[in-house]
């Protein structure tokens, strides 16, 4: 299935369109993290307080409550970008398969102003409402959170695999909405996998930074239990994200197989097919790296003899970008197996000695996990989208068929990065204006 009867758009510019894209994605997917964990964690510390009465967990409850809004309100900015980047970037993408993903960002749209409704009511509540409304009124937070990133992974799973639609004369027939975003095999570990990444990045992100007030001696009860809570979110499901990861890519090796191949640099299709550790892929090989026989074929289909497809099974203009996929998985892996270890010595610690760990390079490891884990997230991206190239929508449209014509792409390319650098300073500043607050509930 491929749209060959469409005209290739000439278009000097789509390094730079799929940079600028790139950018904005890396900007916003932290976001979305928060998005998805954030409000869940606010809403089980004021059931904490609710159930207790400990005004520690009243005050930590209502300090993440500012931060919950001003992120939000930032994601509103780079969502944004983000969508009208969608049409004006990649209109043959939009104008062909509209009417197939549509749907799910009608749902996402939907699901965001009922979040922001919701968002409001609740930061108003605080002292306006029962206890019980106020803590209802959070859970749709949460509902609409998770609608709305689930339709835009809905959409990024059938880019990848795509179906739901037909092909006729370079056209798309027999759309099936339904079927392409919620019936696609796909979309599963996709979404399992980016949820897990949320409550990691968001749990060692927050726990980091009392890690560092931590090192620098505040260290009372509420830094205490603040660090705790969401670090041991981060810690439980950090673990189970190795596991989904492999469930991830075995079906990348099922249905995207020369992805896979790109992944672990292999040239040829092979059985007993092994992966390098670390190394550099040149000339149809990997060099400097650590070799492991037949590990390819076990860990992607459970058999030491399995056939792997190799990069040697398309064309060279079929294939992705080789280091950049590879050097992107493997700092995801990397950084990710370190963050399981750290949240399994987390647990053993507190399970066996009832307590938080005492040495000071745990939580200078906690402090440098929370930026590791924004870059293990943005690597597993990459992996993702690069790893698809050239497609846009896998085997059936280009990236190169599905970009604009519009020859002013460096200009808004530069203002795009100036608009990024004023947003991360004004959310540097107001981070750091609540954080000085007093400590008070109220």
């Amino acid at each position: 299935m491929t749209l060959a009867a469409l005209q290739q758009v000439q278009q000097e510019y789509l390094l730079e369109a799929r940079q600028m894209q790139a950018l904005s994605f890396a900007v916003h997917i932290p976001l979305v993290c928060f998005g998805i964990a954030f409000p869940a964690m606010v809403l089980f510390v004021e059931w904490l307080y609710r159930r207790t009465g400990d005004q520690v967990y009243l005050t930590i409850a209502r300090r993440w409550t500012r931060v919950m809004v001003a992120l939000f309100a930032v994601g509103v900015i780079t969502g944004t970008i983000l969508s009208f980047e969608m049409g004006l970037l990649w209109p043959q993408f939009t104008a062909t398969f509209g009417s197939v993903f549509g749907l799910g960002f009608a749902i996402e749209g939907f699901s965001f102003f009922m979040e922001a409704i919701f968002i409001g009511i609740y930061v108003y509540g605080w002292d306006r409402l029962s206890p019980r409304a106020h803590f209802l009124s959070g859970i749709p937070i949460l509902i609409t959170g998770f609608t709305g990133s689930w339709m835009v992974i809905s959409v990024n799973s059938w880019m990848n695999h795509p179906g739901g639609f037909g092909l006729a004369g370079g056209r798309v027939v027999e759309v099936h909405p339904w079927k392409a975003l919620f019936g696609n095999s796909y979309l599963w570990h996709e979404l399992i996998h980016m949820y897990l990444a949320g409550y990691i990045v968001m749990g060692f992100v927050v726990a980091a930074a009392y890690a560092v007030g931590r090192l620098r001696g505040r260290w009372s009860r509420y830094e205490r239990v603040a660090l705790a809570i969401p670090l041991t979110i981060a810690a439980l499901a950090a673990p189970v994200q190795v596991l989904v990861g492999d469930w991830a890519a075995r079906e990348v090796a099922d249905k995207q197989p020369v992805k896979l191949a790109a992944l672990e640099g292999l040239p040829r299709t092979q059985r007993g097919a092994p992966i390098h550790v670390l190394g550099w892929y040149t000339n149809d090989e990997i060099k400097y790296g650590i070799r492991i026989p037949k590990a390819l074929s076990f860990l992607a289909f459970h058999d030491f003899n399995a056939r792997v497809q190799g990069l040697d099974s398309v064309a060279p203009g079929d294939r992705p970008p080789v280091n950049v996929v590879r050097v992107a998985f493997q700092t995801m892996v990397g950084i990710g197996t370190l963050l399981a270890l750290l949240g399994v010595v987390f647990l053993l610690v507190r399970w066996r000695r009832g307590r938080l760990p005492e040495s000071p390079w745990f939580y200078r490891a906690v402090a440098l996990a929370g930026p590791l884990s924004l870059v293990a997230l943005i690597a597993g991206w990459v992996t993702t989208e690069v790893g698809r190239q050239p497609w846009v929508v896998y085997r059936v449209m280009r990236t190169d068929e599905a970009v604009t014509g519009a020859s002013g792409i460096p200009v808004g390319y530069g203002v795009l990065a100036l608009v990024y650098l004023f947003v991360a300073a004004g959310v540097v500043w107001i981070l750091r204006r609540l954080a000085a607050m007093p400590l008070k509930a109220h």
